[in-house]
């Protein structure tokens, strides 16, 4: 086995409950098996993990949150470990990892749903007590169970940006596979947080002929417009009818109900952004029927999605979505980034195992 970093315990914020989170420390885990120890270098915080800290959404606790981050190997088990890719993991390799950890062999595993596997694991939503407890990213180090999908970085795609791939950017590339085919393709992007944001990026790369995004949001609407949006309006102002592909990634009912409108006959409806309680959407039923549509459903992705977004974030991004991840802060900042909005930054971000000082008050 390969040894870990120079480093006795690992440093972690616990979430307790409510809002609240608490700092401890743990003993260095030794990797078992084909797991691994990574160190984690920075750590974005997820819309949904701001939802689960608010109480809009559950989550186990105690436990360590975090799923969107980088890091090095610092530790490999006995069996070794290998990238999505086949190649042979090695203790200093720069890498993104996957939210699920799936077991390979069950029904939905061999029908290419391991994102929806019958024993199914979540990066940074498993509790202390269960049995991958140091799974989160908001912590200095964390076990890889050996069902993650793990993906080398390129040395061109900095930590703010690669961060982004193993949530934002892999869940739009699953969502753009489900929509199919975007060349020459009239693309709504609706809700423009950072999927939305990446949802307009991805679009305009995937060669749409037009990409419109809808936001309340007037600063949202102007990234999106710096990002590969042709245009971006408020939500009152998207038409029927005049969509091939509606990306809907805000989860709001009503927004639900207005992409299934915006779609033309033949077009897809890809629903990505509802993954929290928010009500029920009320849609025609006649509109799907005769305007031939086909609506899906997205949540999580498959390892190939993972591998897509780095590739996507190397040779399409050039750094401009790390522009929208705000410099990270120490670990023991963490409550104040996971409950205080940033103006500045579609995301926060920690760097846990890095030596910035604490702000202080």
């Amino acid at each position: 086995m390969n040894g870990p970093d120079e480093v006795a315990s690992v440093r972690a914020q616990v979430w307790v409950g409510g809002t609240e989170v608490e700092l401890r420390t743990f003993p260095m885990p030794s990797p078992e098996g084909a797991e691994a120890v990574v160190a984690v270098d920075l750590a974005t915080v997820c819309t949904s993990d701001v939802h689960t800290v608010l109480g809009r959404r559950d989550g186990p606790c105690p436990g360590i949150l975090g799923h969107e981050a980088v890091g090095r190997i610092a530790a490999l088990g006995p069996e070794g470990r290998t990238d999505v890719a086949g190649t042979q993991l090695r203790v200093g390799d720069r890498v993104v990892w996957g939210v699920t950890a799936s077991c390979g062999s069950c029904d939905r595993c061999s029908s290419g749903r391991s994102a929806k596997c019958r024993r199914l694991l979540k990066t940074g939503h498993e509790s202390l007590d269960g049995p991958w407890p140091l799974s989160g990213c908001y912590a200095s180090h964390l076990v890889l169970h050996p069902g993650v999908a793990v993906v080398r970085v390129p040395a061109a795609v900095a930590d703010r940006a690669a961060a982004l791939a193993s949530c934002a950017v892999a869940t739009v590339m699953a969502s753009v596979e489900a929509a199919g085919d975007l060349t020459g393709r009239r693309v709504v992007v609706s809700g423009l947080g950072m999927l939305g944001i990446v949802g307009c990026a991805v679009a305009r790369a995937g060669g749409a002929s037009s990409v419109e995004g809808f936001d309340p949001d007037q600063t949202r609407r102007a990234l999106a417009e710096r990002h590969g949006a042709d245009v971006a309006h408020h939500p009152a102002d998207l038409a029927a009818g005049g969509a091939d592909v509606v990306l809907e990634l805000s989860g709001s009912p009503s927004a639900v109900a207005a992409a299934i409108d915006a779609a033309d006959v033949g077009g897809r409806v890809v629903l990505a952004g509802s993954v929290a309680p928010a009500g029920r959407s009320w849609f025609d039923p006649e509109l799907v029927v005769r305007r031939h549509l086909t609506i899906v459903g997205v949540h999580n992705y498959e390892p190939h999605h993972l591998v897509e977004a780095v590739a996507f974030l190397e040779r399409h991004d050039r750094g401009a979505l790390g522009e929208l991840v705000a410099a990270p802060v120490s670990l023991e900042d963490l409550p104040t980034v996971l409950t205080t909005p940033t103006e500045t930054a579609l995301r926060r971000s920690v760097a846990p195992s890095g030596d910035i000082a604490p702000r202080r008050a």
